[in-house]
């Protein structure tokens, strides 16, 4: 469904837009039962569900610990999976009330996750037997409509029979697609961030200004300087002062900024390459920066990542001389199966 436009959204009236916020206030969030396959799928599935609770069987558990051990994808998505889970109740004082998924999911997620803590005997047909997994699951789907009579309760699996079977039984159940809207970067650290139209109207107060080692450093505090990140870049775009720089001290409320290289002019160029965008600067800063020990770049095939930092390295070993050799490393990509690491020779394993 396309998204309401700027027009549209200054046309509804003042009255239907209380009413439909309050309707959306008083809608009770849905509650979504999480098959084991969705988790193999896509280990950071837990925290794709926005402002919606989930729930996970026993069983889901249980075939989870059936598939933790080996090399494959699904194993280590498995394992990704146990080691968050142990996080998110390691922390938890009750699981009974649910594990809130707000901090760990870093705002993407604002539900509770709860756990089966109680034996749940739901009523199935005769002819399902009730020792098969799936079944055990349809039956907790059971018992949880019953018991949240006023809530939706889904069931979210990539199984097609098991979504059939759910229906067949009168139970809402739906595929799981968020992994193809959303990508795992989205919980990862971003490494800047853009600084509100009206930062220095809290933060220019009081503000100190120096020049170090030919670069201008601003010392300033308010309620956004808890939140910075040592090395972290802020950047504010306007006509007037664009600001991009970065991190260089945090302490209480009170931070320390400092100018950026501009690595997009040529007369800073690096063997030759000049930044092409924001991001490029940054992380060229990074790079050329001998006090930055180590240095991870994240981003689309050819944005330049390789490029930058061949570029920063021959400068610094053969310009700079300030170290004395480039060690450059890639993974090596296995083609189907790996041989593994069981005994026996490599004509052994391969002959058959």
């Amino acid at each position: 469904m396309a998204r309401q436009s700027a027009a549209q959204a200054k046309a509804v009236p003042k009255a239907a837009a209380k009413s439909a916020k309050k309707t959306a206030a008083a809608s009770p969030s849905k509650l979504f039962v999480l098959d084991t396959n969705v988790l193999m799928h896509d280990p950071t599935s837990l925290f794709r569900f926005e402002e919606h609770d989930i729930y996970l069987p026993i069983m889901t558990l249980e075939e989870l610990d059936n598939h933790k051990k080996g090399m494959s994808e699904i194993s280590r998505n498995v394992r990704q999976v146990s080691r968050t889970l142990d996080e998110l109740v390691s922390s938890s004082e009750d699981i009974d009330v649910g594990v809130d998924l707000t901090g760990p999911s870093s705002k993407l997620a604002t539900g509770r996750l709860f756990l089966q803590t109680e034996a749940i005997s739901g009523e199935l047909p005769t002819a399902l037997p009730t020792g098969k997994a799936d079944n055990h699951i349809l039956s907790v789907l059971v018992h949880l409509q019953r018991k949240h009579p006023k809530r939706q309760v889904i069931l979210v699996s990539k199984d097609i029979n098991m979504r059939i079977k759910a229906r067949a039984l009168g139970l809402a159940a739906e595929d799981y697609f968020n992994d193809k809207v959303l990508e795992d970067t989205d919980i990862l650290y971003a490494g800047t961030q853009e600084l509100p139209a009206n930062f220095w109207d809290k933060h220019g107060q009081g503000m100190e200004s120096w020049k170090e080692n030919g670069k201008t450093r601003y010392r300033l505090s308010g309620p956004m300087c808890p939140q910075f990140m040592v090395n972290e870049f802020v950047w504010q775009e306007g006509q007037g002062n664009p600001l991009a720089a970065w991190v260089k001290e945090v302490a209480g409320k009170t931070a320390v900024l400092e100018t950026l290289t501009d690595y997009s002019h040529p007369k800073n160029a690096v063997w030759g390459i000049t930044a092409r965008n924001r991001e490029q600067n940054f992380a060229l800063n990074l790079l050329m920066n001998p006090e930055i020990d180590f240095v991870t770049l994240l981003g689309q095939a050819g944005t330049g990542k390789t490029l930058l930092t061949l570029a920063a390295g021959l400068t610094q070993v053969l310009e700079s001389k300030l170290y004395a050799e480039i060690i450059m490393t890639r993974v090596t990509v296995p083609v189907g199966e790996d041989i593994g690491f069981l005994p026996g020779t490599e004509e052994e394993k391969m002959a058959p």
